[in-house]
């Protein structure tokens, strides 16, 4: 099958297109290349050193004969992404290609307005090319447990059977988002399940939980494969951050109480679930949400378990209480259903103390990349 990745840069779509490959399907990136462009106008890296993507793709030839095909531009370009796509010719389209950071999207207007334009435009762009040429192709979409919020009632998968005044109906699960970047993803699957109503259209969304990690079989197949690992207040995310702080001797930043609770999932579970969105598509006008994540876990719990680790391996780990940055409830009910994926197969690779032991002693190994004035967070969501 040809799978075009969109995003194929990034921390997840790079791991997946290796992931795809690897297992025989004939894989596109489609990438603008702007992440990169991002770490410089923050003045960060990643704490793993990335090839430029021309020379990762080459070097993942080399080593197993297999090929993948770059596209570099924008999908808000519409002109662009429709050559694009009569280039390629997907059988699915794996749609990772947004601005994923919540901080990023909170920083001001003018980046909660590059992220609303970036990843709504160019989900719409994607969904008028697919009705246009590509009808019977599959959109698997990346989507986001944080469209939900922390209702004080269980979250389902993507629908909710309600009664009101007698009567009864199935209707898509009342959003909660908590920053703009959460907003912009509310608004993508409103667009999508629009067009796969309205046009027919197949499309998987897959709201996606925390990821961490960073090794796939693929990625530690070679130093020019390696993947992104961001320990900034930005686009570092919780455990990554976390062990990233451990092995540097700083502080585990905790944003308030700690007691938000979050989903959960390893990168090589992220890859594996794409994998089976693909293998059992969507119905033509069948708007499909899967729950992606594999555990629950408040970010104290995460704290306290990499602090655990931290300490077995000799390393002195503290943990800091933060005031913070962000608006949300820092104690709250969260009990949502994960349940379609396993049911199609996924088998969980569930956080290990051998786990956290790998990212502890990668982090470690890297460490000299790590720049201190980047760790602490510098975005509220509050008016200054």
């Amino acid at each position: 099958m040809k799978v075009l990745v969109i995003g194929g840069d990034g921390y997840c779509g790079w791991a997946t297109a290796l992931y795809l490959s690897n297992r025989g399907y004939e894989v596109g990136i489609l990438d603008n290349l702007v992440r990169r462009h991002w770490d410089n106008e923050l003045g960060v890296q990643t704490l793993t050193p990335i090839a430029p993507i021309q020379q990762r793709i080459q070097r993942w030839h080399d080593l197993t004969g297999r090929s993948i095909d770059l596209l570099i531009g924008d999908i808000t370009n519409y002109e662009f992404l429709s050559k694009a796509l009569h280039r390629f010719e997907p059988e699915a389209i794996v749609h990772f290609g947004e601005q994923r950071s919540a901080p990023f999207s909170m920083i001001d207007r003018e980046h909660a307005v590059m992220t609303q334009v970036n990843n709504v435009v160019g989900t719409l762009n994607l969904l008028y090319a697919m009705r246009e040429d590509f009808p019977n192709c599959h959109m698997v979409k990346l989507g986001t447990m944080g469209e939900y919020g922390t209702p004080n009632i269980d979250i389902e998968e993507g629908y909710i059977t309600i009664e009101h005044n007698g009567r009864k109906d199935t209707l898509p699960y009342p959003k909660q988002p908590g920053s703009m970047y959460h907003l912009s993803k509310v608004h993508d699957s409103h667009n999508i399940h629009f067009a796969c109503r309205i046009w027919g259209l197949r499309a998987t969304d897959l709201n996606q939980g925390v990821v961490y990690g960073v090794l796939t079989e693929e990625t530690g197949m070679d130093e020019l494969l390696i993947n992104r690992l961001d320990y900034d207040g930005v686009f570092g995310t919780a455990l990554n951050r976390f062990c990233i702080q451990a092995a540097i001797g700083h502080p585990l930043t905790v944003y308030g109480k700690g007691g938000q609770t979050r989903g959960f999932l390893d990168i090589r579970d992220t890859v594996r679930c794409i994998e089976i969105a693909i293998a059992n598509p969507a119905e033509p006008g069948e708007f499909r949400v899967f729950n992606q994540f594999t555990e629950q876990f408040s970010v104290g719990d995460l704290a306290m378990m990499v602090k655990k680790a931290g300490n077995a391996m000799g390393l002195n780990v503290e943990i800091n209480h933060l005031d913070n940055p962000r608006v949300e409830r820092e104690e709250h009910y969260f009990n949502a259903k994960n349940t379609k994926l396993l049911d199609l197969g996924l088998q969980p690779h569930y956080l290990s103390d051998s786990l956290l032991d790998s990212l502890l002693n990668f982090a470690m190994k890297y460490q000299h990349h790590v720049d201190q004035n980047q760790i602490l967070p510098k975005v509220s969501w509050r008016r200054n």
